[in-house]
């Protein structure tokens, strides 16, 4: 879902003379695959000879053909696409049932995906992405995030829906280096669900997987999700070591996961699966194995969100902010797609020496740092959800010419 490019999978093959070397690797989807022309693959070339082994990669300007039209605050969303996976889970009177049933929400988040290999907009220091979700059980969901610094880059974002009582509050912090012939991003930060109407369970903290772009220099480019992530809830002393398998070079398989759930000391389960297909949980007590998610089954029962028209937005929401290159982009025009990415890069460099020289330092809209951690700046109502509900709409979408 998230990182430097949008998938595990992914394969660059040359547009002309291709040989059975050059097929996609198996276990990959065919969406998996994209194309370079001529044009396409030189660049790619020039950007290459100017990576150095070990360099970060987070002031390298990616070439447009590369580039999902959509910014990475807006890809947030797709963790809160299948919400009916953890509405409810308050009812649920067994701990270790409330423990899975976050671990579903959080394991069907990594099967969206857009066609080959891309990668979502970077986003600019104050822009912020805002929408809301309309449930069939008439009950509502909202969510923002902001990017609330942008050297280091850290994507703040917030979701509640007060009728379900569940709310999230995380934020991300990519980095990336070039390895030689890989690259890879490393996804610090987290996610922090709590479950409103069991408040006793205090949150339940997941991490990310990192990811990696192998083959950019020779060999098929592939790009995995890898290495271990932690999803855990102190208040029950649960815990899952989840690991996503990268593919060895003679064996394994594409986007395979593997974990242990333990209560305390004592292992109670065992995840298994591929994150693009099917996931299973074991229990070890009794044998009996459940699916937490099937993406050929369930993978097209998204919630849609509501974003308000273009022209109704602010200037610094992301699909205004970006429309110029998103439109281009979608018309396959990269030389116009260039210019608009760069003009709204060269406007934030303006902005930031404008600040530097007048010595005024960038709030956060939305917001706040305490103890470390990037928190909403709003306080929730929690025993009225209407009340909820007025609160949350008015703090996102504050009435015209409020100021905040």
């Amino acid at each position: 879902m998230m990182g430097l490019f949008s998938q595990a999978g992914s394969h660059i093959k040359r547009a002309r003379g291709l040989s059975v070397d050059d097929r996609a690797p198996e276990d990959t989807e065919p969406d998996d695959t994209s194309i370079l022309d001529e044009n396409e693959g030189s660049v790619i070339l020039s950007l290459i000879s100017q990576l150095r082994v070990g360099m970060d990669l987070s002031k390298v300007t990616f070439p447009t053909f590369v580039l999902e039209p959509r910014s990475m605050l807006e890809r947030i969303t797709d963790f809160m696409s299948h919400p009916d996976l953890i509405f409810g889970a308050e009812n649920c009177d067994d701990p270790e049932e409330r423990f899975t049933r976050i671990l579903q929400y959080y394991l069907a988040g990594w099967h969206i995906k857009p066609k080959g290999v891309k990668k979502p907009y970077n986003p600019v220091l104050g822009e912020f992405f805002r929408c809301r979700y309309d449930y069939p059980n008439d009950t509502q969901g909202f969510f923002v995030a902001e990017q609330v610094s942008h050297h280091p880059p850290i994507s703040a974002f917030f979701y509640i829906s007060p009728a379900n009582r569940v709310c999230i509050v995380g934020e991300l912090r990519p980095k990336s280096k070039f390895l030689g012939n890989s690259v890879s991003t490393t996804m610090e930060g987290e996610n922090r669900i709590t479950l409103m109407g069991v408040p006793d369970d205090g949150e339940y903290v997941v991490t990310m997987p990192n990811m990696y772009a192998r083959g950019i220099l020779f060999g098929k480019m592939v790009l995995e999700l890898g290495d271990t992530c932690v999803v855990k809830n102190q208040k029950n002393r649960l815990f899952c070591d989840l690991e996503f398998k990268t593919k060895g070079f003679f064996s394994g398989t594409y986007n395979a996961i593997a974990g242990r759930v333990r209560r305390g000391n004592s292992d109670t389960g065992e995840v298994s699966g591929r994150w693009s297909h099917v996931m299973e949980f074991k229990s070890i007590k009794s044998g009996s194995k459940r699916v937490l998610f099937d993406a050929a089954k369930d993978g097209q029962n998204i919630a849609p969100k509501y974003v308000p028209d273009i022209e109704q937005q602010e200037p610094y929401e992301s699909r205004r902010l970006w429309k110029d290159l998103t439109q281009a982009i979608e018309e396959r025009n990269m030389e116009r797609a260039t210019e608009a990415k760069s003009a709204v890069e060269d406007a934030q460099r303006e902005l930031r020496r404008k600040r530097e020289e007048s010595g005024e330092k960038f709030v956060p809209r939305y917001f706040e740092r305490h103890d470390g951690r990037w928190e909403p700046k709003l306080k929730i109502p929690r025993d009225d959800s209407s009340e909820a509900i007025d609160a949350v709409q008015t703090w996102i979408w504050p009435p015209k010419g409020e100021s905040r």
